[in-house]
Order: structure tokens, then C-alpha cells, then sequence
């Protein structure tokens, strides 16, 4: 997995100061990286019963596509308010600075279904505890939130379901 890690470019003072981004582009990028990381976190659900991934906008998209591809799944995507264009369900939740608000469509899946929630990083955990509350609302169930990586020192997982989070690499 170090391998994996040191691909990951840290961005300094972004998006602001004092601030240090993981940059995956450069994971991503690197065709045999992608393949091993989606292998590494595909693995762990081979046999699991999941109905649908869930994508989170907008890197949880490129790592829900290929684990539902690699797990010969559908994705169904969750975006920022006013871009998918059926009837939808949101949820608003705090930012560090302000609001924002998340949508999934009504008809993304049925009541019971199995869904295993992708996104790239998980910090805080604000975004996807929506996500969380977006795929309860629809009567689903949540198997596991899977993430390439994690930042650990802000705890964002003390939000997710608990025993449900799963990380592939740990800073």
C-alpha cells in the first residue's frame, strides 16, 4: 500500500492556508495505480450482497464507476442541488463555512436495497453522513462507506454508521 501513498501528491495551502490537500490526480493518472487501488478496494465486496453503488459528487464518481464495473454493478449518483433532473430527495448539512445540499433521485433504488457508498476522501465526514441520511430516507441499507483514503486526525468516521467505514489507505 505504500506504494499507493506515495503516488498521492500533497498540495500545500490548499484550498487554503495551513491547509495540506491530497491530491489523488496523480494516483488516478497512473494507469497501473488506478487498476491495483480498485482491485485492492473491489476485493473486500467480491460475494458481498450490494445492490447499487453509491457515488458521491464529483471524485466519488470516478472510484463508485469502477468499482461498479469491476463488481458488475450499477452506480447511482449523488450530486449537488439542481443537477439531476428527475424528482429527487436532498439533504442540507453544515460546512465549515456555510451550507450545501445534496439530491438522489427518488426512484435510485428500492426500499431494502443494498448499497455500498464510494467517494474519494473522507475528512470531516459531513458530506457523506448527508449521503448516509439521503440512502436512509429511501429506505435502503447502508453495507459499508469505502474510501481511497482518510484523514484520520479529523475523525470524520465518528460520523458514519459505525463498523461501516472502510478506508484503503490511512494519513
Amino acid at each position: 500500500m505504500e506504494d499507493l501513498r506515495k503516488i498521492i501528491r500533497d498540495i500545500p495551502d490548499f484550498p487554503k492556508k495551513g491547509v495540506v490537500f491530497k491530491d489523488i490526480t496523480t494516483l488516478l493518472s497512473d494507469g497501473k495505480s488506478f487498476h491495483r487501488m480498485i482491485d485492492l478496494i473491489a476485493h473486500r465486496y467480491l460475494g458481498k450482497e450490494i445492490d447499487t453503488i453509491v457515488g458521491v459528487e464529483a471524485r466519488g464518481f470516478i472510484l463508485g464507476a469502477a468499482l461498479a464495473y469491476k463488481l458488475g454493478l450499477g452506480i447511482t449518483l449523488v450530486r449537488k442541488s439542481g443537477k439531476l433532473p428527475y424528482k429527487t430527495i436532498e439533504k442540507t448539512y453544515d460546512l465549515e463555512y456555510g451550507t450545501d445540499t445534496l439530491e438522489i433521485h427518488k426512484d435510485a433504488f428500492a426500499p431494502g436495497a443494498r448499497v455500498l457508498i464510494a467517494d474519494d476522501l473522507l475528512a470531516t465526514g459531513g458530506t457523506v453522513a448527508a449521503v448516509v441520511d439521503l440512502v436512509n430516507d429511501l429506505g435502503a441499507e447502508v453495507v459499508e462507506c469505502a474510501f481511497l483514503a482518510e484523514l484520520d486526525f479529523l475523525e470524520g468516521r465518528k460520523r458514519l454508521p459505525e463498523n461501516k467505514v472502510f478506508s484503503l489507505l490511512n494519513f
